[in-house]
């Protein structure tokens, strides 16, 4: 059970969420977007939100700026955290701008504000869950994906629960975090992309 539980918190890692949102949109979408157009932005995001920020998260770990993948203490997230809302920016500028997949510009939207908020918490020594922020954004935007394009996808988005239900669990086990910063996390996480779901549904 204990490995079992760490193996949650790993293979549900934050950096694999946006790209997991991305897929699961165009696996549900019924909008036509070109073949060579979805392969072109999963392999950037894939780059850009996985590659990179493990390249990163390395030279920092060499430099001495992090100890662990996870980001124990706020402090370690500070420089992660700054550098991915760059990351953010970048995506949103060059990869998915607003005149193209317009559910995906505001999911990244969306991404950018839980990160700022996250950076501030961390800046003011309060470690809101990451693993949740992140699960509960692609929830959220499970969701709004489900009323825009009026689908039913309640399978999915149980899958989503239970999944938010066990990271949430291996979160307390491991003892990385509290309820409470488990709560704010899931919060971090839904609200901005609640926020902006009037925006392109």
């Amino acid at each position: 059970m204990n490995w079992l539980l760490k193996s949650i918190s790993f293979i549900f890692h934050p950096i694999i969420m946006p790209l997991l949102g991305v897929i699961f949109y165009f696996s549900k979408s019924p909008r036509f977007i070109p073949q060579e157009v979805k392969e072109a932005k999963i392999i950037s995001l894939t780059i850009l939100t996985i590659v990179l920020p493990i390249l990163l998260y390395y030279l920092l770990k060499t430099i001495g700026k992090t100890k662990s993948i996870y980001l124990k203490t706020t402090k370690e997230r500070i420089i992660p955290l700054s550098l991915n809302i760059i990351i953010c920016i970048l995506i949103i500028i060059r990869v998915l701008p607003s005149n193209q997949i317009i559910e995906l510009y505001f999911f990244f939207i969306g991404i950018l504000m839980s990160t700022i908020i996250c950076l501030v918490l961390a800046i003011l020594k309060f470690k809101a869950s990451i693993h949740m922020i992140a699960i509960a954004g692609v929830f959220m935007f499970a969701i709004g994906i489900s009323l825009h394009f009026g689908k039913n996808l309640n399978g999915s988005l149980a899958l989503f629960c239970l999944i938010a239900g066990a990271i949430a669990s291996s979160r307390l086990h491991l003892k990385a975090h509290t309820n409470v910063e488990l709560i704010f996390g899931f919060c971090i996480g839904l609200f901005p992309q609640l926020l902006v779901l009037s925006y392109w549904l």
